[in-house]
């Protein structure tokens, strides 16, 4: 159960906020890539960094539910 002095908002803009982290990486693995692709002349390194984005995005993702759990449990 969560606490009885977090606000609700509080807790709707935490929630918020692990909803976009990993379409938000991906994103940004995919721009990184697409610049590097640009740069250097390939066409493979923005799977590369999508791969990456993702992954990054899964493992904050992971992070930030067990700091959750841990902090609702006490």
């Amino acid at each position: 159960m969560p606490k009885q002095n977090q606000s609700v908002w509080s807790q709707v803009s935490r929630y918020t906020g692990l909803a976009f982290i990993l379409p938000v990486s991906t994103l940004v693995g995919w721009v990184i890539g697409h610049l590097l692709d640009k740069l250097f002349k390939t066409n493979f390194l923005y799977l590369v960094f999508i791969l990456l984005g993702a992954a990054a995005g899964f493992i904050d993702l992971i992070r930030t539910t067990r700091q959750e759990v841990q902090r609702d449990d006490g």
